[in-house]
């Protein structure tokens, strides 16, 4: 299988230039230089910069040159550290994963993707020139499985206007169920050869969002370790993850998590691969700051080792703060040994 060289070991600035309050102060103080060249020091090949269309765009779409000077500024960064960088859109005009960012009607409206494909248009005339360095994520987290087949007409024409600027860039390329793994079978024959297949993994979901209260089913007071029966797993799953529900039952239901789940996560995602010659791209995978931080270095250290049998690059999410911190004062007991493994 194809690797994605360069991106082999990464980390998401999750929250700097999306997910935010979009102020001066936020984009000039959350995430500074000394943070790209700590992420350099760790070793790490490359960074994940998710961005909103609210940096770069107004609400009538005209674009706001301050904003396309932060995305500047950390290219700029990440070439003087040696580390390569993912573009993401994280949100574009009528679309976000995340219902309460209030945007609607991408899917149905040609407007909005006509809008999409302009922005994308303008990124890749001002960044095409750093494909050495530079990869662009379309956008992130297609959500509805129903949005499959547009999304596939929707980002063949978006690689189709990127090509005319950045002939040779990298693109990665998710699919629905939030950048599900179980999506990628169902993508778009790769454009060309410098399509990377991308998708997100906090499988068990139930381990790594345990007491998330952004998930409507869970009890937010749930904990649980990471070494547990996979009918404990059920369980858990049953009781707090109703819509997310997945079934356990065909391993050893007295036997603790192992190392098969991981592999049976990833098998046919890596057989897709193999046969139409994409890598795979994870752009997000992390546990909650609710987690011992013993317990998610151990879940690191497990799904890690899959990735790196099958030569699957990833970006942890994330850098600082976001529920998810691998800098926040819960994971310094393990921070030095886990920023060697991701």
């Amino acid at each position: 299988m194809k690797r994605f060289e360069g991106y082999m070991h990464g980390i998401n600035l999750g929250g700097w230039l999306s997910q935010c309050d979009h102020t001066k102060e936020r984009y000039d103080n959350f995430i500074t230089e000394e943070d790209i060249k700590r992420i350099s020091d760790w070793g790490l090949d490359h960074i994940r910069v998710p961005i909103d269309y609210d940096l770069v765009e107004d609400a009538e779409g005209r674009y706001i040159e301050s904003g396309f000077a932060y995305i500047d500024k950390v290219i700029e960064w990440a070439g003087k550290y040696g580390l390569n960088m993912v573009l993401d859109l994280h949100k574009t005009y009528g679309f976000s994963f995340d219902d309460g960012e209030e945007e609607f009607g991408f899917f149905e409206v040609e407007a909005y993707q006509e809008r999409f494909y302009k922005l994308w248009e303008e990124l890749a005339s001002r960044y095409g020139k750093y494909s050495d360095r530079v990869a662009f994520e379309m956008l992130n987290e297609v959500t509805d499985k129903e949005y499959c087949e547009k999304w596939n007409q929707i980002s063949t024409e978006c690689i189709k206007r990127i090509r005319k600027y950045a002939p040779d860039i990298k693109i990665l390329l998710g699919g629905y169920y939030n950048n599900a793994i179980e999506a990628l079978k169902d993508l778009s024959m790769p454009y060309d050869e410098n399509i990377i297949y991308n998708f997100h993994c906090y499988e068990p979901l139930i381990f790594t969002h345990q007491g998330a209260s952004w998930i409507p089913e869970m009890d937010t007071s749930f904990r649980m370790p990471f070494e547990d029966t996979y009918q404990h797993y059920q369980e858990y799953i049953t009781k707090n993850l109703d819509r997310f529900a997945v079934d356990m039952s065909v391993y050893d239901q007295s036997a603790n998590i192992g190392i098969e789940y991981f592999e049976n996560m990833v098998a046919e995602a890596v057989s897709v691969a193999e046969e139409r010659n994409v890598a795979l791209y994870c752009g997000e995978y992390g546990v909650i700051n609710l987690a011992t931080a013993e317990d998610s270095l151990k879940w690191y250290k497990m799904i890690c080792s899959v990735f790196d049998k099958y030569g699957i690059g990833r970006a942890a999410w994330s850098y600082k703060e976001m529920d998810f911190g691998i800098i926040d004062d819960h994971m310094k007991s393990v921070a030095a040994e886990l920023v060697k493994i991701i």
